[in-house]
């Protein structure tokens, strides 16, 4: 192998040898004037000399002087390897005979044994001749150069010897079309130096420039017949941004010329070797201010339009089309042609849902031979698969203007396959076993679902509710129709008896009063009898007309035991009875004298006042009060009634006896036939078996009669979970909770679930009142909320039957605050049985069951664009529908379109 690249090598080195050695390199001026002379070099490279050369000047040039030969050698040892190259050259001084473009003749010569020639040579000849600084660069001599005596006589320089030019490729053009322009310097002078540059600003372009040297480099060039020395000082690229005329401000340079004086006047033989004939004049040169119209791209502009002006073409490549889940890969994208290749914008890639796309990353490759205004241009896309799957990138458009035929052209790649599999890394989280701690507290060494249910479900029928059912609006009403006709006849039975004892109870201390003021009088006569007449039938009166007694069953025992039981106590019955006491004695004893007439007519006002003021605020023994307590138990023992008997239509054991079953009233959602009982039972023994598939097949065909429980649900999402198939469980934890928010193991297990579902969306923080209700309304199922209203509702009833009812201020107070109370917990126990209910009658959530869907911005395949994906098992509200797509919203509030196939309502 060694010895083939060797013998390889010597081959090609030979032919480059032999062919270096079959030619002659040719050197001449490409423009030079009619009156100047100029050399003309063949020069001749390789390891021979030549021999035979032969050249003639033909018809259009004059020989002057030549040939002159000239040779040189070059000896390179390397790795003990000697190589030798010769250098022979062979040089003419012509003079042209004419004006005009000419060819040089062609030399021949004869290298080792092989005839070799030149190639041809193109010299343009005009009339007007260069400056003198021109002429010694083209190595010959003419007539003096007017224009340097002018400058000799006058200190100035003619205008057309030293001069700026902008070039421009175009100055008419369209928006984004690019433009060449080059700043060069003319020159027939001696240029010393520069000062003062000022370049070009071009306002209402982008500009970049092309060619910037560092060194400035003459060379020769014919304008308008002339012969100029130039150089290139700015090459730039420029692409117009907005329509109109754009002028292009001056460029600005200062040149230092060299200028010949006159002849010096001295005699002095010295004066011409020591004295220097030239000065140095600044000369300002500037540009003209040029316009470029600029016309806009014409309407209809493509969607996929790039910014491209120019003609352009397309490719795209992946860097490997098979990979697996969670590898990186790139698509690169490549638009190359002529134009502006430099403002050219990314391409619009629609990659598969579930790939994640990073940074595009730009790289272009301007050719420097066309002033940068052709080249590439590549947007690498990074991205990294996350599911498997077979892939594919639609095909790529991109749309440019094309100049030459004035339209839009749009650009198609070919679609691109990528095949992935699943990688070793797990697409979701997996239950992990926790690491120990340094603690001594009990670990989890795993975390699983809850248990299936095995007890026997409630099944209802789907979609019924206590707080809707004909029974609730029964016992609701029943409750009210009692605590009415209860009202009404409490208060009759009261007015009934209130007629006698009420109004003599109510007049009482009005009477005694009257009396008191009677005896009153006869104090200040000094009527001794008559005082203690009027004072005894005071007092007497009050106490009878108070405790409601006959006459005949005052006694002073009686009065004493009735003013305890109404709870007076033993000081004021004391008082009292000693006062009766103190009457009689004095009724049949002789006179006292007027002081213990004054102090036991002080004494009945303060007693009668006491008792007046006390018996007020004691509880009242009248059968009303008793009557409304007893009302209270009633009420009371209803409420509990119909929340047993709401218990048990709405929890009805569906594997009870025949006999039971056909005992109860068919309500709705009652009656279960023995089908389930043993669907049932199967389902839970497939469970335990480990046969899941058959557990959820059993509890389905539940769920196809038309029944329904929270067990049932939740038994169901575990048997999908078991199986893998996480979006259903989600789906059938989702459903148990819509019908008892409060199940903690249905709860549980969503959340469970859920870190498994790849989507992590934060929730946009509720409303702080919001929650609080929608937690409180959670602590219970709808049916509890439902059940616990009526015996809110029966108590709040009695208690506003005791406010009405009640005789005594208490009482009544006590009543009103406890009904109000009451009144507020029952309709917010009605307003959480009835919100339960709404929740789970609409159909406003969802669940995403396809592994990964893409949400559009529109009801639309083809014209929307992709906002986001979802996978499996997240759950979006449904916001509107249009033909098969539905309008969602996320968690964190972000919306979008998604078929509705690939949902299923929860």
């Amino acid at each position: 192998m060694k010895r083939l690249s060797y013998i390889t090598a010597l081959l090609l080195s030979f032919v480059w040898t032999v062919s270096a050695q079959n030619a002659i390199k040719v050197e001449a001026p490409d423009v030079v004037a009619l009156d100047e002379q100029f050399n003309v070099t063949f020069i001749i490279e390789g390891e021979k000399n030549p021999s035979n050369f032969s050249w003639s000047a033909g018809d259009d040039f004059q020989l002057v002087w030549g040939p002159q030969r000239g040779s040189s050698s070059y000896t390179q040892i390397l790795n003990g390897k000697r190589t030798t190259s010769r250098q022979t050259t062979f040089t003419y001084i012509l003079m042209p005979k004419g004006t005009g473009t000419f060819t040089v003749p062609v030399a021949t010569a004869t290298v080792d044994g092989e005839p070799i020639s030149s190639s041809p040579a193109s010299i343009q000849v005009v009339s007007d001749g260069a400056s003198t600084a021109g002429r010694s660069q083209a190595g010959g001599s003419a007539a003096p150069d007017r224009s340097g005596a002018q400058a000799a006589a006058t200190g100035d320089i003619a205008r057309d010897d030293l001069f700026l030019r902008l070039s421009l490729s175009r100055t008419d053009v369209v928006l984004g079309e690019p433009i060449t322009a080059t700043l060069k310097l003319y020159q027939r002078v001696d240029i010393a130096g520069f000062e003062n540059v000022k370049f070009p600003t071009f306002n209402g372009f982008w500009s970049q420039e092309t060619y910037s040297p560092t060194n400035i480099e003459f060379r020769r060039e014919s304008l308008d017949d002339r012969i100029y020395n130039t150089a290139v000082l700015r090459s730039y690229v420029l692409i117009p941004q907005q329509s109109g005329s754009i002028t292009i401000d001056p460029a600005e340079l200062v040149c230092l010329v060299n200028v010949r004086t006159g002849s010096s006047t001295s005699s002095s033989i010295f004066d011409s070797f020591f004295q220097d004939d030239y000065v140095r004049i600044r000369k300002r040169i500037t540009t003209p201010a040029y316009t470029v119209r600029v016309s806009p791209l014409p309407a209809g502009q493509p969607a996929s339009f790039g910014g491209g002006v120019g003609n352009f073409g397309i490719s795209a490549r992946l860097t490997g089309n098979s990979l697996k889940t969670h590898d990186a890969a790139s698509l690169i994208v490549t638009v190359s042609g002529r134009g502006n290749v430099s403002l050219l914008e990314e391409p619009k890639v629609t990659f598969p849902p579930d790939f994640e796309v990073y940074d595009t990353k730009t790289t272009e490759n301007s050719d420097k031979s066309t002033g940068r205004t052709s080249g590439s241009k590549s947007f690498e896309f990074p991205f990294i698969p996350r599911s498997a799957g077979d892939f594919t990138i639609a095909p790529i458009e991109y749309s440019y203007y094309d100049i030459n035929a004035g339209k839009y052209v749009t650009l198609r790649t070919e679609p691109l396959e990528i095949k992935v599999a699943r990688g070793k890394t797990s697409e979701s989280p997996s239950p992990v076993v926790q690491t120990g701690v340094d603690r001594k507290d009990v670990q989890s060494l795993a975390d699983d679902i809850r248990f299936i249910v095995t007890k026997h479900p409630a099944l209802v029928k789907k979609g019924s509710f206590f707080v809707g059912s004909s029974l609730f609006s029964v016992l609701a009403a029943l409750l009210i129709v009692l605590a009415v006709a209860a009202y009404f006849f409490l208060r009759k039975a009261a007015a009934m008896k209130a007629d006698v004892a009420g109004a003599k109870n109510r007049r009482a201390t009005k009477m005694a009063l009257k009396r008191l003021k009677q005896a009153g009088d006869f104090l200040d006569k000094n009527l001794y009898t008559a005082f203690y007449e009027s004072l005894h039938q005071a007092l007497i009166g009050f106490i009878s007309d108070k405790l409601n007694m006959d006459m005949t069953d005052i006694n002073k025992e009686n009065i004493a035991a009735a003013l305890s039981e109404r709870g007076a106590s033993e000081r004021q019955t004391r008082d009292f009875t000693d006062l009766l006491d103190a009457c009689e004695f004095a009724r049949y004893a002789p006179d006292a004298g007027h002081e213990a007439m004054r102090a036991h007519f002080d004494g009945a006002v303060a007693s009668i006042s006491s008792l007046d003021a006390s018996l007020k605020n004691v509880k009242s023994a009248k059968p009303g009060v008793s009557a409304v307590i007893a009302l209270l138990l009633g009420l009371f023992s209803a409420s509990l009634f119909a929340s047993e008997t709401a218990d048990s239509l709405l929890s009805l054991d569906p594997l009870a006896s025949g006999d039971s079953l056909k005992a109860i009233v068919q309500q709705p959602g009652t009656m279960l036939p023995s089908s389930p009982d043993s669907l049932w039972l199967e389902g839970v023994r497939a469970y335990s078996d480990s046969r899941f598939q058959d557990a959820s097949d059993c509890w389905l065909a539940i769920l196809e009669k038309g029944v329904e429980s929270v067990a049932l649900h939740y038994n169901l999402g575990n048997a999908y979970y078991m199986q893998g198939n996480y979006p259903k469980a989600v789906l059938y934890y989702e459903k148990a909770l819509k019908l008892d928010p409060s199940d903690s193991d249905a709860r549980y297990n969503l959340e469970f679930t859920n870190s498994f579902v790849q989507d992590k969306i934060k929730s946009v923080p509720e409303f702080i009142l919001k929650n609080l209700a929608r937690k409180t309304c959670y602590l219970l199922s709808s049916n509890a909320w439902a059940v616990l209203f009526l015996v809110l509702l029966a108590l709040a009833l009695t208690t506003a039957l005791i406010f009405l009812l009640a005789g005594s201020r208490a009482w009544r107070r006590r009543g009103f605050y406890s009904a109000v109370v009451l009144f507020l917990l029952a309709f917010s126990a009605l307003g959480f049985a009835q919100w339960q209910r709404s929740v789970y009658r609409k159909a406003d959530s969802a669940i995403v069951m396809i592994p990964v869907a893409s949400v559009k911005s529109s009801p639309s395949e083809s014209s929307a664009k992709d906002l986001f994906i979802l996978h499996e098992g997240t759950k979006v509200k449904i916001l509107d529908e249009v033909g098969s797509w539905k309008n969602i919203s996320l968690a964190d509030g972000r919306q979008g379109w998604i078929p509705a196939d690939n949902l299923e309502i929860i």
